[in-house]
Formats: structure tokens, sequence, C-alpha cells
């Protein structure tokens, strides 16, 4: 759609739109691509693979005390944790405008006391930022992909200094390996060659998790009883498709 205009475009101002299909109501950028999709019957719910894939942090960490996240989209991931997570605070930061405009229409929980939306650049909030998080959830995207800024062996490394000894980071990407195995080069480059990534079902994303190694290690061989160890909300949302047929092999080096 902006392709012959790119150039000329800031993509972190381009206005999205809410359009319902079915019981659905999608975030879109053009006609082609689904930023965000909210079941109108459940919309607390995880409608997307990937939404669920993201949500899987809860075996590293079940009751996190602070999430960020960046990218609110549709603010799947939001809601969810807003709902399901009463005792973790949750930071969300947008850089468009124009997304956190349509924060009513996706019933993104209003600020308060353990919830708020920044409008704000991701990677230099993160630079900024000084609380450590459990839990670092990145899915930032605008019309074109994945912003440049939230791919970088600087991004990752500031992503890992806000961690929590215990955390994670959780990254959205493309699942193009051409995409996607720069940024998992440089995800494992920050976090001393440790991680690992899966790809959800039913979609073009790849999600890509780093921690600790000693961290990584037990969730990596022991993810099955953590899943089941859950809240029961969480085991049935997150192992609706996801729990039985994950595959999570070690980020290697190209």
């Amino acid at each position: 759609m902006y392709n012959d205009f790119l150039p000329f475009v800031d993509r972190a101002n381009v206005r999205p739109v809410a359009r319902q299909e079915g019981r659905s109501l999608l975030l879109r950028f053009d006609m082609d691509t689904v930023q965000s999709s909210m079941n109108l019957d459940d919309p607390d719910g995880l409608e997307l693979e990937y939404t669920r894939a993201m949500m899987l942090c809860l075996l590293f960490c079940p009751a996190p005390r602070h999430i960020l996240m960046i990218g609110l989209g549709g603010g799947s991931l939001a809601r969810y944790c807003h709902r399901h997570l009463p005792d973790t605070d949750m930071t969300v930061v947008e850089i468009n405008p124009h997304v956190i405009a349509l924060r009513k229409e996706f019933l993104v929980p209003p600020d308060g006391p353990r919830f708020r939306v920044v409008q704000a650049d991701g990677a230099a909030f993160v630079r900024r930022t000084a609380p450590p998080f459990d839990v670092i959830l990145v899915d930032g995207f605008h019309f074109d992909g994945q912003p440049d800024a939230l791919g970088t062996l600087a991004f990752y490394g500031a992503c890992r200094a806000r961690l929590a000894p215990l955390g994670v980071l959780v990254v959205n990407m493309d699942s193009d390996t051409d995409i996607s195995e720069p940024l998992l080069q440089r995800l494992g480059d920050a976090f001393d060659g440790e991680g690992m990534s899966m790809l959800p079902e039913g979609g073009s994303n790849r999600v890509a998790f780093a921690a600790a190694a000693p961290v990584l290690h037990r969730v990596r061989n022991t993810w099955r009883e953590r899943l089941q160890a859950l809240d029961p909300v969480h085991r049935q949302m997150l192992g609706r498709r996801s729990g039985e047929g994950l595959a999570w092999p070690p980020i290697d080096p190209p």
C-alpha cells in the first residue's frame, strides 16, 4: 500500500483502522495484514497464536511483579495481563499516537495504579527506564514490519540490563528467515549465546525467548511441568494449541 512512498512516510504515525470482521475486531494498517485481533465475545482472551506463544513467559515467571511491553497494537496482551495477573504492574510503551487513540475501541484498560500506556519510542524508553522487569515483551510493529531500532544488539543489550535476575525477554518477529535470523543472532549475542525460539501455528511470526543461561536451561528442561503448574486460566489459554506441540530449539549461530 505504501511501498512507493516509503522514503516519505513517517512509519510511527501511520493511522491504523479498527475493522469488525465476524465476531472479531481487527487492527489493520492495510488490508493485507492483521496487526491484532480481539474476540468480541471474549475480549480478554488471546485470539492469535503468537500472543499465546508470547505469554509462555509465564513458564519463566509465573507471577511477575513488573512487566514492560513495547508495542500496544490492539491490546491483546495488555488486556490479558491486566485481567489475569492482578498483582502485576504493567507499563506499555507505544510510539504511534493513532494506535493509542483506538484504546477504547479495543477495551484497553484505563491508566491506573498498576497499568499505564506511555507514548514513547520503545528503544529510547528501555535505555532510560530504571526499575528491573520480570518480563519484557517486545511486540512493536508498524505497517512495514518491525522497526529497526527494536532489533539491534544495543537494544537487546539494554533489555537484558533492565531484566531482573530471573527475568525473560520475549520478542515477536517475522518468521521470514532473512529477517529473523539476524535478529536471533543479535539476541543470542546480547545473552551470551543463550536463547530459544518457536514458530507458532497459523501465522507468520517467530517468537524468541532470552534469559540468563541457568534460567533458560531450567525452563527448557521442565516446560511441560511448568505449564501444568500454572493457574488453570493460563493453562487453558496457553495450552489451547501451544502447549502440546512446542518445540524450542536453541538459537544457533549462523
